[in-house]
């Protein structure tokens, strides 16, 4: 491994961990710390995501003309700009703007970041380089976690401020080693020929398509979860914490791992084999409601081992697939734009989440139904991408 791929892998193990201390505990914050109510709270936390939304084109562009080195740099100077707003915050205008810079500069951040590993990584299969900077990042943000609360059970409400105030510096820290100790091993070169346009490739639409309907079921554990545990089950108040915790161990260390294990399949293989184990997880979580009382927090921590192992073997490969089949010209803007895969999937989880209202089944459903058709669709996929994107990478 090279010296400036430990340094991405440092920088973003610094970055996540700050994110871990405040992203958990930023509409918490807002309602505690700067006193906003929590429906006016909800409400300019939301503006700031979807205003973030217009940023993946124009980063990609970016990327394709002066490098996803500067980008990054620039997204995470953005993001310390927003955290330090939501710092000086003081009532729901201010909170709107600190959301906007925040959500702006992660948007920023993510269109730009696979492009940032691949050119580390030089000119092999990106698979592992991918797997490697998801257990760094998972690690560290679950570690931030913890941190924040060790803060808030030490300092109090004070440890809010001091949540933030850490997140803004872990962002210029990653800034700094990235701009002196990180260099491309694949610096970016000038191409005379026209790539085919995003939305004119609909191969590669269709990637983005299915990989949405699996990113549906990310976003939908993340936030779900706790409400199904909480509010429909009437779980232990810690158990949505465990789950988190145990996911995150597991995402963390079995990244490669996952890798060795599907080395002969190809990408769309393991993207069909995860999109299926995540159905599967959804079928397995529906099941807790014939559970008896007594033993739904073991099968809900069991059930988790399935979510977790879906995820490990998309994760690295979808992001590896997403990169080999985006034109060399183009990369920038292809995979800024593979990244609405995950954006959308964010804005559509909190209403999929609401349907617990409707019925305790219904959003179980609908997720397991998508990870479904994802299997369906990356199945018709595979003949129509470059062959040589599909192949398995080395692990």
């Amino acid at each position: 491994m090279t010296h400036s791929r430990v340094a991405l892998l440092c920088a973003l193990g610094i970055d996540n961990f700050g994110s871990g201390l405040f992203l958990p505990l930023a509409l918490v914050y807002v309602t505690q710390v700067v006193g906003v109510p929590l429906a006016m709270a909800g409400t300019a936390v939301t503006l700031g995501t979807v205003g973030g939304l217009v940023v993946p084109p124009l980063a990609g562009r970016l990327v394709d003309r002066v490098g996803p080195r500067t980008v990054v740099i620039g997204a995470q100077l953005l993001q310390a700009a927003g955290a330090g707003a939501y710092l000086v915050a003081g009532g729901p205008g201010p909170v709107v703007v600190a959301a906007v810079l925040l959500a702006t500069g992660q948007q920023l951040f993510y269109s730009s970041l696979f492009v940032l590993i691949a050119d580390v990584a030089g000119d092999v299969p990106k698979d592992r380089p991918f797997a490697e900077a998801g257990m760094v990042r998972a690690g560290c943000f679950g570690l931030g976690g913890l941190t924040a609360g060790a803060l808030l059970t030490w300092a109090g409400p004070a440890g809010y401020r001091v949540a933030v105030a850490l997140d803004a510096l872990t962002f210029c820290v990653a800034a700094l080693i990235l701009l002196f100790f990180v260099r491309l091993a694949r610096p970016a070169r000038a191409h005379a020929e026209r790539p085919v346009r995003v939305l004119r490739n609909r191969p590669y639409l269709a990637l983005i398509l299915f990989s949405g309907l699996f990113g549906l079921s990310l976003d939908f554990f993340l936030i779900g979860m706790p409400v199904f545990v909480l509010d429909r089950l009437h779980g232990p108040a810690w158990l949505p914490g465990a789950i988190l915790a145990l996911l995150t161990v597991l995402t963390s260390v079995g990244g490669t791992l996952a890798l060795r294990l599907t080395a002969r399949l190809t990408r769309i293989a393991a993207m069909r084999a995860g999109s299926a184990l995540f159905a599967v997880w959804c079928l397995v979580s529906l099941g807790v409601l014939l559970v008896p009382a007594g033993w739904q927090v073991v099968y809900l921590l069991a059930s988790t081992l399935v979510f977790a192992a879906g995820d490990l073997v998309f994760g690295p490969r979808s992001g590896a697939l997403a990169e080999a089949a985006a034109p060399p010209v183009a990369r920038g803007r292809y995979l800024a734009a593979y990244q609405y895969a995950f954006t959308v999937a964010q804005v559509i989880a909190p209403v999929v989440v609401a349907l617990f209202s409707v019925a305790d089944w219904l959003p179980w459903v609908l997720v397991g139904a998508c990870a479904g058709l994802a299997v369906a669709g990356l199945g018709t996929l595979g003949s129509r991408l470059p062959a040589s994107a599909v192949a398995p990478g080395q692990s």
